[in-house]
């Protein structure tokens, strides 16, 4: 893909291109689902942020920057694949797809970081460092994504490993977020009712 100029003014009025070249309004379910995918993957460029002066000194802090920089792509996989209707992806080679093995390698990947989580009696704040409370965030974003992803395959068909992605990935930062909060030895601060 080769970008020689970022603006089309197709969206001074209101409206924006699809991968295959219809035109649709910006406030479109797919649009909004879409556009929630960007801003989850921004929210994770910061946690990386944060996180990257981390890795010199938690080996934790180095798993998270891995797993979150294959999160990014798989993300840019699900954006593309949401920006193309179904009709038009088998024109595009390597269109991206999210396999079953990726929602396992989310399940394994809590299996492993919960394996020294005490089980949670109550539910938690999103809070902590700078580290584990943009995980918190990450996970809030990640739900709305899911719920616009659920509406639009609602209207219209959209890959269903999608939705099943995104629900696990939104469990996968909260475990994410206290895994690495007890790698830093933040507390965590219950729910007082």
């Amino acid at each position: 893909m080769r970008i020689t100029r970022v603006y089309t003014r197709t969206g001074d009025k209101g409206k924006t291109r699809l991968a295959g070249g219809q035109i649709i309004s910006k406030d479109h379910p797919r649009i909004e689902a879409y556009g929630t995918i960007d801003e989850l993957n921004s929210v994770i460029g910061l946690v990386r942020a944060f996180n990257r002066p981390l890795t010199k000194r938690l080996p934790q802090a180095r798993t998270l920057e891995a797993e979150l920089h294959r999160i990014q792509n798989r993300l840019f996989d699900i954006g593309g694949l949401l920006a193309t209707l179904p009709k038009d992806q088998k024109r595009f080679k390597k269109m991206p797809k999210i396999s079953p093995e990726e929602i396992r390698h989310l399940e394994k990947l809590m299996d492993a970081c919960q394996k020294n989580l005490k089980p949670l009696e109550e539910f938690i704040l999103p809070t902590g460092g700078p580290v584990t409370a943009m995980l918190h965030l990450a996970r809030t974003v990640c739900r709305r994504a899911e719920r616009l992803c659920v509406r639009l395959s609602r209207m219209e068909r959209i890959d269903s490993e999608i939705p099943k992605y995104l629900n696990r990935l939104s469990d996968a930062f909260f475990v994410l977020a206290r895994w690495i909060g007890q790698a830093q030895r933040e507390p965590e601060t219950l729910w007082q009712r």
